[in-house]
């Protein structure tokens, strides 16, 4: 109620150009009714009066019925935020592999926890991280189904483009549309209403560079980055500004970034972290490991002291084939190894 409150007295005081500036979507409400053409320097009330009636009596409304409805509208954005922010953990609930056999498995995961997924190509972690992203409930072939915070989804819940839950990162990140990293960073952050969106802007610019193999600037355009630069700037754009909890990433090894700060990263941000991978080192720095096989959940891994010890080992087997990419991307000779584990 004091949220509704708060969002009336914006509708009432700001201009509909201010009020666009902070809730971009608002455009898409006006779409709705036919009020595109609403002058933008006027507030809601005193632009609505200078139309005729009859274009609001279509939709069955007058000026005090369609602000409501816009102020309803708006509140539905922020209460939809917020509570985002709330989902503290996901369960998977297994079904059946490829041979109808059921998984009989449980796994549920906690903000901050990271799961990576192993199995050899074409075993299902593709299917696995695609029953997360649409929340699967026992209405897709493996028919697992997905819960937050222990309890099923409505398909209201499910399929709320205002409410998404889960940001998927995928092997390809093909952008479309003749933006520069500025324009493309500024309209993410109007549209996810991101208070001090200036500040975050800079920090996801900042972190991407750091994530990111070759360096690239606010001024180019996203049609224009590599595959690797696009994946750093999806990543930052995930932690800082996206508000989905969930964050599925599918090989991330073969992006040309610095994976393991990526994961990090994340994580800080209270995101839970799902990765397809074939890499050692971020399966073993996982939390849990699940392994695929014949399209479904064959075992659930915990991590083991053993395997956390071998993971210096790994780091420094890792460090070398760094230095050899680096050699090579250069142009430098490559000589014969020396080094002890």
């Amino acid at each position: 109620m004091a949220q509704n409150v708060k969002i009336r007295e914006i509708v009432k005081d700001k201009t509909i150009a201010e009020i666009i500036t902070n809730y971009p979507v608002v455009q898409d409400f006006f779409l709705n009714y036919n009020l595109q053409d609403l002058q933008k320097n006027l507030t809601v009330s005193q632009a609505l009066e200078k139309i005729l009636t009859e274009q609001l009596e279509e939709f069955g409304l007058d000026v005090f019925s369609l602000t409501e409805e816009l102020v309803k509208f708006m509140a539905t954005l922020v209460n939809n935020r917020e509570e985002r922010e709330k989902v503290q953990n996901i369960t998977i609930i297994g079904g059946r592999n490829k041979q109808g056999e059921a998984e009989n498995v449980t796994l549920t995961m906690a903000v901050g926890e990271v799961i990576s997924i192993v199995g050899p190509t074409g075993s299902g972690k593709s299917r696995l991280l695609g029953d997360i992203e649409c929340l699967a409930q026992c209405d897709t072939p493996t028919r697992r189904q997905i819960l937050i915070n222990d309890h099923p989804l409505s398909d209201e819940e499910r399929f709320d483009m205002g409410n998404k839950m889960v940001a998927q990162l995928s092997q390809n990140m093909n952008f479309v549309m003749d933006l520069n990293v500025a324009e493309f960073l500024a309209m993410h952050a109007k549209s996810r209403l991101c208070e001090n969106s200036e500040q975050v802007i800079k920090q996801c610019f900042v972190c991407a560079n750091e994530l990111a193999g070759e360096k690239f600037t606010m001024d180019t355009k996203v049609t224009q980055l590599s595959g690797g630069q696009s994946r750093a700037l999806m990543i930052a754009d995930a932690a800082y500004m996206s508000s989905s909890p969930i964050v599925l990433i599918d090989e991330i090894e073969n992006a040309g970034i610095d994976r393991k700060q990526a994961i990090s990263l994340l994580t800080e941000n209270e995101k839970i972290v799902l990765i397809s991978t074939h890499d050692p080192l971020l399966a073993l720095s996982a939390d849990k490991r699940i392994v695929i096989k014949n399209g479904g959940i064959h075992k659930i891994m915990e991590t083991s002291d053993e395997e956390i010890e071998s993971l210096k080992d790994i780091e420094k087997l890792d460090t070398i084939m760094l230095g050899i990419r680096q050699q090579l991307r250069h142009g430098e000779r490559v000589y014969p190894l020396k080094f002890v584990l």
